[in-house]
């Protein structure tokens, strides 16, 4: 079986190659807004199976595509990547002194099947003084990250505990797509093609 990985991050890439994995990268673009009362765990599915599904079109039969999203979550506010420095700022201040939740969709593809995965990270910020924000935002670490922050950049000085995985946070969290790997090669041995989610 040959992995595809549906994501332009290097960051994703990284982390999978750091684990023994061996892939081909099919990024996809796809519409990233969260839909009216949508719930950050379905959220992150979504955009999860959306990307795989897109990237696993007209695949090879022995290929398996992985999609995989993550937000950061606080007081029931899906925090993206920020547009601009002052959105990166905003989303630094409302994390500051708490624990927010950081959240992956994963979806793996075979064939006509589909396995799909939410992982939930707990992550403490320290409190944030206006100056700490500005050192951040002024690098420009955060820009193209959920939640404006990297936990292996920067603002790993800010944090200090995590509760779950720290590959979550980074952007895949290994242990369970290599989990869903096993299961999605045991249970296409077993099954006939249909859709199965851990839930």
């Amino acid at each position: 079986m040959r992995l595809v990985l549906a994501s332009a991050s290097p960051r994703r890439a990284d982390l999978l190659r750091d684990a023994g994995y061996v892939f081909d990268v099919r990024p996809v673009d796809i519409d990233e807004r969260a839909r009216p009362d949508e719930r950050p765990d379905a959220y992150v599915r979504r955009l999860a199976s959306e990307k795989s599904g897109r990237a696993h079109a007209g695949a090879a039969a022995d290929v398996i595509t992985l999609g995989a999203d993550t937000c950061v979550v606080v007081d029931d506010l899906i925090l993206g990547k920020p547009p601009d420095d002052e959105a990166a700022a905003e989303m630094l201040r409302r994390l500051s002194g708490r624990t927010h939740e950081v959240l992956t969709g994963v979806s793996l593809r075979f064939g006509a099947d589909e396995l799909t995965h939410v992982e939930r990270t707990a992550v403490r910020f320290a409190p944030l003084s206006t100056r700490d924000i500005e050192w951040h935002v002024q690098s420009g670490e955060g820009i193209d990250k959920a939640g404006g922050y990297a936990i292996q950049g920067r603002a790993s000085r800010f944090i200090p505990s995590i509760d779950g995985s720290y590959a979550n946070v980074v952007g895949l969290p290994v242990a369970a797509v290599a989990d869903l790997l096993g299961r999605f090669s045991r249970a296409a041995a077993a099954t006939g093609p249909g859709q199965r989610s851990d839930g």
